[in-house]
């Protein structure tokens, strides 16, 4: 980066850091964006003129509520709800929501700043917005869920329709949480619209919806295998999270000829030498779906294996590994010692999980490395699927849906390739997801004008 793009850089996040103080994780994911589009920005000066970076870093509408419940105790409890509606400049609002006690207004502005992009990416007609609660749904009863999400949706239904805000699941909100807040918008409105996406499969769901974020993953990575003439087959991969997203990802990379190594949980993470078959993660998702129990359990039914308390998988050696569980949860330390043990391949399932000083090492290494808005799109990309079944009154097949996605996670890899590859052939693949999904955002801005 030249002189005068790092000062624009610079200058930029001092603004933003004043403005915003104290939102660690929104600051740090304007700034890789940023130091990504800096140089295309300053070549078109016209891009610094309309201030298109902060209009894109300014959401368009923050709403914050306060969400009352009672528990089975019948004791009052007060929660606090967010949607951060960030852009509309190719379509309406779309991203997920989250319940979890970590949740706060920097995560969620980081959220739906990356999700711009991300959505952008995946070719569809979609804005951008993230929203959830500090609710945590671990321990607590389904009556006591319902209750939350009917008081969360009270409020949330003011904001939200079809063709204006269309949010999803994501961590703590799975089919469960979907349904009720589906219910209670339904009652309230006295309405059936593809106002959330994750739903049943029954009721206006698409098929591979709760696949497609791990599925996706395994696609786009397959992509980057494929420029190194390599795919998953032997591959030893290491998955961090058990959610959904670790689940699908561990799914299809078996099904790739991957053998699954660890899974992980907020307590721990288990290794498993033997790897994770298919008959083992249909226990794992019994265990974490239904039981709703945690990942320390499968160490205790299965002999081989080792349970590693309050640690995280990426001492484990390997040559994929696919963070899936959460922001920063692989550092510079974790990052360097993947790549002495000989990890040729870093794809992320979960939303911003590597820091940048671990960004900095893979890039360094020159590892295949992907950022969240481009390997994880898949998720959002089928949530745009499911969107279009809705509006049309149709169901596609698995095999078409999955078609589809191939196909999108395919097209983000081109366009990744295209603004991302360097002049010795290294692929950046920050850099290539960051100016793609922002040239699409600014060029649509610009034509609508100053709004």
């Amino acid at each position: 980066m030249d002189q005068f793009a790092q000062n624009y850089v610079d200058r930029f996040m001092a603004d933003l850091t004043a403005k915003n103080p104290g939102e660690k994780e929104f600051h740090q994911a304007v700034k890789e964006v940023l130091e990504s589009v800096a140089p295309y920005i300053v070549e078109h000066p016209y891009l610094m003129d309309l201030k298109i970076m902060e209009r894109i870093a300014e959401p368009e509408r923050i709403i914050i509520f306060r969400v009352p419940w009672l528990d089975d105790e019948g004791e009052v409890q007060v929660n606090r709800g967010y949607r951060v509606q960030c852009s509309s400049a190719i379509g309406p609002y779309k991203g997920g929501i989250r319940f979890h006690p970590s949740v706060n207004l920097s995560i969620m502005k980081f959220l739906a700043f990356e999700q711009t992009f991300k959505n952008s990416l995946t070719t569809l007609p979609m804005g951008a917005a993230k929203g959830g609660s500090d609710f945590n749904p671990k321990g607590k009863s389904d009556n006591e869920v319902m209750r939350f999400c009917q008081s969360f949706m009270t409020e949330l239904q003011r904001h939200i329709g079809p063709d204006t805000d269309v949010p999803a699941g994501d961590i703590g909100v799975g089919g469960r949480e979907i349904g009720y807040m589906f219910g209670q918008y339904k009652r309230l409105r006295d309405e059936f619209t593809g106002v959330l996406t994750g739903k049943g499969i029954t009721w206006g769901g698409s098929p591979l919806r709760p696949e497609a974020t791990g599925y996706g993953t395994c696609y786009f990575a397959s992509a980057m295998l494929a420029t190194k003439g390599d795919s998953y087959e032997g591959k030893e991969v290491v998955i961090s999270g058990s959610g959904n997203v670790a689940q699908y990802a561990a799914q299809k990379a078996l099904q790739l000829g991957a053998k699954v190594m660890t899974m992980s949980d907020s307590n721990g993470f288990i290794y498993d030498p033997d790897g994770i078959d298919e008959e083992k993660l249909a226990y794992i998702m019994e265990l974490k779906n239904i039981f709703r129990g945690r990942i320390r359990e499968y160490a205790d039914k299965y002999s081989g294996a080792q349970y590693f308390p309050n640690e995280r998988p990426w001492k484990i050696k390997c040559d994929i590994a696919m963070p899936c569980a959460t922001q920063n949860e692989l550092n510079e330390e974790e990052a360097k010692t993947l790549v002495a043990n000989g990890c040729i391949c870093v794809a992320e399932g979960a939303n911003m999980p590597c820091t940048p000083e671990a960004i900095e090492v893979f890039q360094k290494a020159r590892l295949l490395y992907s950022p969240g808005k481009a390997s994880n799109a898949g998720g959002v990309a089928t949530s745009g699927l499911e969107m279009t079944q809705n509006s049309i009154r149709l169901k596609w097949t698995r095999e078409e849906v999955d078609q589809n996605l191939k196909r999108i996670m395919t097209d983000i890899h081109e366009a990744c390739l295209k603004y991302g590859t360097e002049e010795d052939g290294y692929v950046n693949y920050v850099k290539g997801a960051n100016i793609a999904g922002f040239i699409k955002v600014a060029e649509a801005m610009m034509a609508h004008g100053l709004v």
